[in-house]
């Protein structure tokens, strides 16, 4: 059994598609372990974002992630961390398969309406820096 961790972001919240992208997960085989409801502050979006500190991005990346609520996630699943970042499509919505989370929720690429974990590497991390081992259900 795999986990990742997904992040709606404040775009998926504040236009009231939390619960339509959990449905997808769902309806996709994949089990909600832990979640939360929760504002990210610049020192969250500072070791969660860590890798991209300095990029050219960085900032407005920051900037929208500490905008508004966010809705973080663990799901787990059998090949989770592969089959979310199916369901999610292309970071640029534009370029996003019909039916994706992206292509369906996001306005933009960076406005893109979910993050997810990109290995099983990043999802240990990533899980941990959002949640404890007693907020995750078994």
């Amino acid at each position: 059994m795999e986990r990742t961790l997904v992040l709606l972001k404040p775009d998926s919240v504040s236009k009231k598609h939390i619960g339509d992208i959990i449905k997808i997960y769902e309806e996709n085989d994949c089990t909600v372990a832990a979640m939360k409801l929760m504002k990210m502050d610049e020192r969250l979006a500072s070791i969660h974002y860590q890798e991209h500190i300095g990029r050219p991005y960085y900032e407005e990346l920051v900037s929208f992630m500490t905008s508004g609520p966010i809705v973080a996630l663990v799901l787990e699943g059998d090949d989770v961390i592969r089959r979310v970042r199916a369901l999610n499509g292309k970071t640029n919505p534009a370029e996003a398969d019909e039916g994706t989370i992206r292509r369906l929720y996001a306005e933009s690429k960076s406005i893109n309406a979910v993050h997810a974990s990109d290995s099983p590497e990043s999802a240990e991390r990533e899980v941990h820096i959002f949640f404890n081992e007693t907020e995750i259900l078994d």
